[in-house]
């Protein structure tokens, strides 16, 4: 940002995307609202874009955050894509309630959307109001942002704000605005929209733009496209097991949140399992449990195959090829799936790289863990941290059986645990040190985002909300002042269900 002048509000804007063909998006700026406040901005996500913390955090830098106004290079657009929703095809969805603002590129290089979230109605919104209530905006904000905190990919939040209107959902409830920044928002269902139309070139342009964005490798590819579809499937088959990894159910695993550029994008009804079970399903509005924990890599792979079949009028010369071609990308998904999640779990219970036969018979202790945190309702999160406790310590057994519930006994399995630990050449220090790292303490757990939203929605205190961000953002550390955000919900605080927020 190069002023904070408010009459002159400036940022380094280069729309890559705005610079397509109309078809792609219709043009649309914000609707304002009656009094934006800032709640909460991202000092170092600003400084990391280029952008002036000072600025953004202006009167003029809080009105362009809130739709009201509109920096100089900004090119406000909302974006057209179509999805399959719960597997229902919808053939026009398009941003409906989101705004992309622009494009900057950040220090490390990188060029990345700005959009604004709730900013008002567009051609898109199917009579709604374009809105977003403060609560998902502060779900969206804390889940997020741990998610980069994490170290997996996904869009970020810049800033939040309320509006000072009122959203009519169920209730009335104040409103906000969520900034947030994404290597771009270009998804499965923005392919689908234009192979819907059979409209080939335009899918063409638009993988062209992708692969210049996100894929540049793939260009000198004997079949760029062909590459492009690898590159999509193997980010996506990462990004599926690094959730797992952390207990995470996205919630609605659609099309149109199936991020090309491979970034975690949508955290409406999502959430992180407290007692594990591998059919957890959260979200108010998956009926059947399309979207459980345990079934996100088998949706991931049927989104990839909505892509590949998008994609089918540039893999080859005729059908067959094309299909063959197809066939061919999708084929890997499962073993890189399997590669990924399995390393993390070994990584997640202190093992150390090992032979195929090794793999094999850790891959049983790790099924068998899982069955008794099922049978026991252990909490997930806690099970894995403790276990690194017991890596550095026996005594810490205790603590680890404590949280298996209903007779179930641990100690087992904690007995071959460790004599498979003793063939590894590791010091129990070292070794609890590198599952520490790799076994979160804090997650955004679901009560306690319910808390703050409730503080916030209903008292206008949105100190728990800052607390949770700022504890959130270191979450592999020890926090003694902070150690209750750590623990599972009691019985009364526990959330069965979670909800998408339009």
């Amino acid at each position: 940002m190069t002023s904070t002048n408010a009459a002159d509000l400036v940022i380094a804007f280069d729309n890559s995307y705005a610079r397509l063909p109309d078809r792609f998006f219709v043009r649309q700026k914000p609707t304002p609202v009656s009094k934006p406040a800032l709640i909460r901005l991202n000092d170092a996500l600003a400084r990391d874009l280029g952008l002036d913390p000072v600025a953004l955090a202006s009167d003029a830098g809080i009105a362009m955050l809130a739709g009201n106004r509109i920096a100089s290079g900004s090119q406000p657009i909302a974006a057209a894509y179509a999805g399959h929703q719960f597997g229902g095809f919808s053939p026009a969805l398009g941003d409906g309630r989101a705004i992309l603002l622009g494009e900057v590129i950040g220090k490390d290089g990188i060029r990345r959307d700005i959009q604004l979230k709730g900013s008002g109605p567009t051609p898109w919104s199917r009579r709604g109001d374009g809105r977003a209530a403060l609560g998902p905006v502060l779900r969206e904000y804390i889940v997020s942002e741990a998610f980069s905190a994490f170290g997996i990919p996904t869009t970020r939040a810049l800033a939040a704000v309320t509006t000072g209107d009122v959203v009519l959902r169920e209730t009335p409830m104040p409103g906000g605005v969520l900034t947030r920044v994404a290597q771009s928002h270009i998804r499965v269902g923005t392919f689908q929209y234009f192979a819907a139309r059979q409209d080939v070139d335009a899918v063409r342009i638009l993988a062209d733009h992708v692969i210049a964005r996100h894929y540049p490798d793939a260009a000198s590819a004997p079949n760029p496209y062909r590459a492009l579809l690898d590159g999509v499937i193997a980010r996506q088959a990462s990004l599926i097991a690094q959730w797992m990894l952390i207990g995470f159910i996205h919630g609605v695993m659609n099309t149109d949140n199936c991020q090309v550029a491979g970034e975690t994008i949508d955290f409406g009804p999502c959430a992180f399992m407290d007692a594990y079970h591998p059919e957890t399903v959260f979200s108010s509005i998956d009926r059947n449990g399309r979207y459980a924990f345990s079934s996100q890599p088998a949706i991931a792979h049927w989104n990839l195959v909505r892509f590949a079949e998008t994609l089918l009028p540039l893999l080859g010369d005729d059908q067959d090829a094309a299909i063959s071609e197809a066939q061919a990308a999708l084929e890997p998904f499962a073993g890189q799936f399997e590669a990924a999640y399995g390393s993390g779990l070994r990584r997640k219970i202190g093992l150390a790289p090992a032979p195929a036969f090794v793999v094999g018979e850790d891959t049983a202790l790790i099924r068998e863990l899982f069955d008794l945190m099922a049978a026991g309702r252990a909490d997930f999160t806690l099970s894995f941290r403790r276990l690194a406790d017991a890596a550095a310590d026996p005594a810490a057994d205790a603590a680890f059986a404590t949280l298996f519930q209903g007779g179930v006994d641990p100690a087992p399995w904690l007995a071959r645990w460790r004599e498979r630990l003793s063939s590894d050449p590791v010091v129990p220090a070292v070794r609890a040190t590198q599952m520490r790292a790799v076994n979160p303490l804090f997650i955004p757990r679901n009560h306690r985002i319910e808390q703050a939203i409730v503080a916030a929605v209903g008292g206008d205190d949105f100190a728990p909300f800052h607390r949770l961000v700022d504890v959130l953002a270191r979450p592999f550390d020890d926090q003694p002042g902070n150690a209750d955000l750590a623990l599972p919900p009691e019985p009364d605080e526990i959330v069965q269900e979670t909800f998408c927020g339009t």
